[in-house]
């Protein structure tokens, strides 16, 4: 059976070394870090996300706002509050919670954020110093993947590395950097999506699989090698009989795979937890580098 790669276990180490460099930071009689939420609209999963962000922000000693607009607002309101937080000297890092209303350009409102602000990782500037090999905000899930495989000691040198998904915000970025010169990184990867035929081909073969599609219970264990080390991105409202009415799971049919695999993320307390840990400690490096700390 697979050994557990724990996002829960090691996003609770990250957040108390985020703690401790906090309580340094404010016995210095400096102030606290400061991280803003944007959230539009009502969206149910969007609300839990960013109410966690600002749990997370109590956790560590952050000081946090949450600025809330209705889903009807317009996009140039939207750009206003964007440039007020880029010049405000009180704030380190912000994130406009996607996705956004059809009336709003999303990649506008990505770039307009300030790149030294943008702890998401999200800005071209950050994105093409990340495929540069340069220091940067990373995107926080696949920061939080990095530094899980890290944590554990997961040798990627060399290794066959397929990603199924090639979205901006993880499989994409996800490629570039477990190419990058660094540990980790240095596999071969191959970038699969819905175009590639016979995805299994490839997964046969590789030593790791990340996956980051939102397909239930997608990757099988017949689809991976025995040794494989499995990561899952994915997570999914699967209705069923319960008294939730629901329940959460992954990309990756966790039993059959978890009998083949040498490591395994669960859904929940995999990815999910580090991916929140990561957006911490962007905003931690944000407020080391601004010019507005003192």
């Amino acid at each position: 059976m697979a050994e557990i790669l724990d996002g829960l276990k090691v996003s609770k180490e990250i957040k108390a070394e985020i703690k401790v460099e906090v309580e340094k930071i404010l016995a210095s009689k400096r102030r606290a870090p400061h991280l803003v939420a944007i959230l539009v609209g009502n969206n149910g999963a969007s609300k839990a996300y960013v109410n966690s962000k600002v749990k997370d922000c109590e956790e560590v000693g952050f000081q946090s706002s949450l600025i809330k607009f209705p889903s009807t607002v317009s996009e140039s309101e939207l750009l206003e509050k964007i440039d007020e937080l880029n010049k405000s000297k009180a704030v380190d890092g912000f994130i406009v919670q996607l996705p956004l209303p059809d009336q709003i350009d999303q990649e506008k409102i990505i770039n307009a954020i300030d790149p030294r602000k943008d702890v998401d990782g999200f800005h071209p500037e950050n994105f093409g110093k990340m495929a540069l090999e340069m220091d940067t905000f990373l995107p926080a899930t696949p920061f939080g993947i990095l530094t899980l495989l890290e944590r554990y000691n997961i040798e990627t040198k060399g290794k066959d590395c397929v990603i199924i998904g090639r979205s901006k915000i993880v499989g994409r970025p996800m490629s570039i950097l477990m190419g990058r010169k660094d540990f980790p990184g240095n596999s071969t990867v191959t970038l699969t999506h819905s175009y590639t035929k016979d995805i299994e081909e490839y997964t046969r073969k590789a030593d790791i699989v990340i996956t980051a599609l939102g397909d239930p219970h997608f990757l099988k264990g017949d689809m991976i090698k025995e040794g494989a080390v499995i990561v899952d991105v994915g997570i999914t409202r699967v209705d069923n009989d319960s008294p939730k009415g629901y329940y959460l799971a992954g990309d990756v049919d966790f039993d059959s795979c978890a009998e083949k695999a040498s490591w395994i993320t669960p859904v929940p307390g995999g990815v999910g937890p580090m991916t929140r840990a990561m957006l911490m400690k962007n905003t931690i490096i944000a407020y080391k580098t601004s010019v507005y700390n003192d």
